[in-house]
């Protein structure tokens, strides 16, 4: 139970750290230049594309750790 615990705080902590570098790189691509966007609608844009990127990104990340993890039972 415990490891399950464990393997719950690493993915919660990789969702938000992929979301977070997402988040800082999609406001250096300064979308407000090509698309005519409102302060709100522009913000909340740039926040669901960084959710979204970033999840996407986590999840490809958590994915090659549990098939590297589980390259060991082809060994066995």
């Amino acid at each position: 139970m415990k490891m399950i615990g464990i393997q719950a705080i690493v993915t919660l902590v990789t969702y938000f750290l992929f979301i977070a570098m997402a988040f800082r790189s999609v406001q250096e691509i300064h979308i407000e230049r090509y698309l005519p966007l409102r302060a709100l609608p522009g913000k909340l844009l740039i926040v669901l594309l960084s959710i979204a990127i970033g999840y996407a990104c986590a999840q490809f990340f958590l994915s090659v750790i549990t098939n590297i993890q589980n390259l060991i039972y082809l060994i066995k």
